[in-house]
């Protein structure tokens, strides 16, 4: 299994420079590979692959020396980027979406490249990271690296922050089984609510700090393009949008963990978020709230813990009775489910949750589909 870890670089500012420097070499090889496809398309009704393009790569480097300055795999790698944005093109225009084509890299727009192999170009040592072409970039090891490395990916990060992310190859560490087993329930007035009647506040990351959005974005409008003031203006509100970020990407790990330690069983809605935000009244709720971030660490650290994961389909989770199963159709604004046929009454967001639980146990075998519906209680 894969595990991704992340460790804050600190180069120094010659460091930093060659860094800055190696990325603009990245970025307009990028743009050179894609026009080249473009062109090859356009006069002579023929595709390019990753390999042609690969190859022209020592020829290019008598044109343009300052390629030199990059690693070579980190070369092949603008290569492969290539090749995935123009089979991911294809691949959903053929399947009826109206996809853009993959598009010119701007000045600043290109932020990231990686070394696809261990010890080729890189390699941490304590807390060095030694980058060929840089030299030794000082790392905050905060927790030393597990598992074996694969690629490495040098990201420059909002206000000229730099990291490394590596992905690393290691053994599932199953956790001590629990007989608990939980439904989940998401929505926006409460984040989570579990089939234990427990629910978990719904976090407000953007709209907490959006009056020091606006605020900062109307001072940026009010400067003049171009000018010094404008861009650190600029970067005044990439900083409120990265502590934004930081907020969202602590939570989710933290509440989906919490979750693997204390159920054995997690069975959460399929939703189709893509799908829901289409809704206007209720798309930057949802998108602060996160669900498909927290429902991918769910599935991932489950499978790492030796937990049984399973998304069940979310029709008519709301308004079935997880009492008698009537099925009582509600509003939204309808907070309590109210069974008429039962009498069942309990809040509509822990019915749900009960909901979830019955079918993810029977889609895992564990209860007979034609049992009662109260199972979790």
């Amino acid at each position: 299994m894969l595990k991704t870890m992340k460790y804050r670089l600190r180069p120094t500012k010659k460091q930093a420079h060659l860094l800055e420097r190696q990325l603009e070499e990245c970025r307009t090889l990028y743009n050179h590979f894609l026009e080249a496809r473009k062109r090859a398309w356009e006069e002579r009704r023929t595709s390019l692959t990753y390999h042609k393009q690969a190859v022209t790569l020592p020829a290019l480097k008598h044109y343009c020396p300052e390629l030199s300055n990059v690693h070579a795999q980190v070369l092949q790698n603008v290569a492969v980027r290539i090749d995935l944005a123009c089979k991911g093109f294809f691949r959903r225009g053929k399947a009826g979406d109206t996809p853009g084509y993959p598009r010119v890299r701007g000045a600043g727009r290109y932020d990231s490249m990686t070394f696809p192999q261990y010890g080729n170009g890189c390699q941490m040592t304590g807390g060095v990271l030694k980058l060929s072409k840089v030299g030794a970039v000082r790392v905050v090891a905060h927790r030393p690296l597990e598992g074996l490395p694969k690629p490495w990916t040098i990201r420059r990060a909002s206000r000229r922050k730099w990291y490394v992310t590596i992905a690393c190859e290691f053994a599932a560490q199953p956790l001590p089984p629990t007989g608990d087993a939980g439904g989940i329930d998401v929505g926006l007035l409460r984040f989570a609510t579990l089939a234990t009647a427990e629910s978990t506040p719904c976090p407000t990351f953007l709209r907490t700090d959006e009056k020091d959005v606006q605020r900062t974005q109307r001072q940026v409008s009010a400067a003049t393009r171009g000018t010094p003031a404008r861009r650190k203006r600029r970067a005044i509100v990439r900083r409120v949008y990265e502590r934004i970020a930081n907020r969202r990407t602590n939570f989710g790990p933290q509440e989906s963990r919490r979750l693997v330690h204390r159920f054995g069983i997690i069975a959460v809605e399929d939703l189709s978020v893509n799908q829901m935000v289409h809704n206007h009244c209720l798309a930057k709720s949802i998108q602060d709230a996160a669900w498909s971030q927290c429902a991918t660490l769910l599935s991932y650290k489950a499978a790492w813990a030796g937990r049984a994961f399973v998304a069940v389909n979310p029709a008519y989770t709301s308004q079935d009775c997880a009492g008698c199963g009537h099925r009582h159709k509600k509003t939204l604004a309808e907070r309590v489910h109210q069974c008429v046929c039962c009498g069942l009454t309990r809040d509509r967001d822990h019915n749900a949750a009960l909901n979830i639980l019955r079918l993810g146990l029977q889609s895992l075998g564990r209860v007979p589909r034609s049992s009662g519906l109260q199972a979790g209680e």
